[in-house]
C-alpha cells in the first residue's frame, strides 16, 4: 500500500531544517557548535514582563509599584517582594552590552535569551546586542505562563501554535528573518491550564519538526516537572534535548530528582546568585543558595548524570543586573566556578555543564 504522503508543514520544514543540522542557530546566523564557549543556558536581555506585575491595594504600595527603579525599591523586592513595574523591564540595549561585557571578559561566548512570545520579545534589539557585545545569543519562542497568553489563545488551534513556532525557527520571527534557536521558554503553571498543555504539544511537535531544543518554566510544584515530561513525550519531544528550567525552585527531594533525571531530560539550575532564601514570587518557598546549589551538582554528577546539567543565572528583572547590586551575568564564570574547584569539582564536570552540554542540547538535530 503506497504511503500517504506528508502534511505540508512537514514536507516544508523537512526541507528548511536540513541547512541547520549540525549547526546552533543564533539571532545573527547559524554557527558551529564549536565556537560557543561557555554558554549561560536562560538568561533574558530584553523583556517586558510588567503586565504580569500585581498591583497592590494600598496607596503606599501602589505608588512603589509605579516608581522608577531605586536602592530603596530594589531592597523592599529582595526582601519583602514589593512589586514593582520598572523592576519586570529590561528594555535598553545600551544596558545590556553594558552588562554582558563582563561575561566575555570572563570568557563566557554564548547566552540562551528565552524571552518567548509572551513577555515582548525583541528579535532586532537581541541582534544588535549580540553585533556590539561580541557574543553568540540564541532566541526563544513558543509561549510563556496562560496569565502572559493573547485573550484568543482558548480558539488557537494546536496546528496553528506548532505553524507559529515552527516558523519562529525556520523562517524568522515577525517578518524580521531573525530565527530561533530553542523553543522556549515554554510556561506551565501549577496546576497547568488546559492552554497551556496545549502550547506544550505544540512546542513539542515544533521540536520534532524543526530539529530545535525545547525549554520548559515549570510550574511550582514538585510534581509540575514529571507531569510536564510525560506530555512532552506523549506529544513525540526528544526529552534528551528538553531543558526543564528552575529546578532549584521545584525539587527539594533526591528522590523527585532522580526519577526526572531518570527520563533522560536536561536538568537546568538557572538562579545562580538569587541567595536570598524569600521567593517572592512564590512566598511558600525556600530559594537554596549557591551553596546548595553546587550540593545538588555534586549529587547529579556521582549519580551519573553530569551530562544532563546545565546552569545559568535567569536575570530577568533589575535587581539582578549587576548595577542593581544583583549577580549579573559574569557571576557563573567569574564566581561559581572557582568555587566548584575549591570544592573539589573536577574540570571535565565543569566543563561539561558550561561548555559541551549546551553545545550538544543546542545543535539541531
Amino acid at each position: 500500500m503506497a504511503r500517504a504522503p506528508a502534511p505540508p508543514i512537514e514536507q516544508e520544514a523537512r526541507q528548511k531544517r536540513a541547512a541547520r543540522t549540525g549547526k546552533v542557530q543564533t539571532v545573527t546566523g547559524p554557527v558551529d557548535p564549536v565556537v560557543l564557549g561557555p554558554t549561560l543556558m536562560h538568561e533574558h536581555l530584553l523583556i517586558d514582563a510588567s503586565h504580569l506585575e500585581p498591583m497592590p491595594d494600598d496607596e503606599p504600595a501602589r505608588r512603589l509599584c509605579c516608581a522608577p527603579m531605586t536602592p530603596e525599591i530594589a531592597s523592599r523586592i529582595k526582601f519583602a517582594g514589593q512589586p514593582n513595574l520598572d523592576n519586570a523591564r529590561l528594555d535598553d540595549i545600551e544596558t545590556a552590552v553594558a552588562e554582558l561585557a563582563p561575561f566575555r571578559e570572563a570568557g563566557g561566548g554564548t547566552v540562551v535569551e528565552v524571552t518567548n512570545i509572551g513577555l515582548h520579545r525583541n528579535p532586532l534589539g537581541l541582534r544588535r546586542i549580540a553585533e556590539r557585545s561580541g557574543l553568540h545569543i540564541v532566541m526563544g519562542s513558543s509561549y510563556y505562563v496562560d496569565a502572559a497568553h493573547p485573550d484568543d489563545m482558548a480558539e488557537r488551534s494546536e496546528d496553528a501554535i506548532c505553524a507559529e513556532i515552527v516558523a519562529d525557527v525556520l523562517d524568522g520571527v515577525d517578518g524580521t528573518g531573525i530565527c530561533s534557536g530553542i523553543i522556549g521558554e515554554a510556561g506551565c503553571s501549577w496546576p497547568l491550564t488546559a492552554a497551556e498543555a496545549k502550547v506544550l504539544r505544540a512546542s513539542a511537535r515544533a521540536q520534532r519538526l524543526t530539529g530545535a531544543p525545547l525549554s520548559v518554566h515549570p510550574g511550582r510544584s514538585e510534581d509540575a516537572p514529571m507531569q510536564i515530561v510525560e506530555i512532552l513525550a506523549d506529544a513525540g519531544a526528544d526529552l534528551t534535548r528538553t531543558v526543564i528550567c528552575h529546578l532549584e525552585r521545584t525539587i527539594f527531594s533526591r528522590p523527585a530528582m532522580k526519577r526526572l533525571a531518570g527520563t533522560g531530560c536536561i536538568l537546568e539550575f538557572d538562579l545562580f546568585g538569587h541567595e536570598n532564601s524569600y521567593y517572592w514570587p512564590a512566598p511558600h518557598i525556600a530559594m537554596p543558595n549557591d551553596a546548595q546549589r553546587l550540593d545538588w551538582l555534586a549529587w547529579l554528577i556521582a549519580e551519573g548524570h553530569r551530562d544532563q546539567i546545565v546552569v545559568s543565572h535567569d536575570n530577568d528583572n533589575k535587581i539582578f543586573l549587576a548595577r542593581h547590586g544583583g549577580p549579573g551575568y559574569a557571576n557563573i564564570l567569574a564566581n561559581i566556578v572557582p568555587r566548584m574547584r575549591g570544592r573539589g569539582f573536577a574540570e571535565e564536570d565543569i566543563d561539561a555543564m558550561l561548555i559541551n552540554n549546551p553545545r550538544r542540547v543546542l545543535t539541531f538535530v
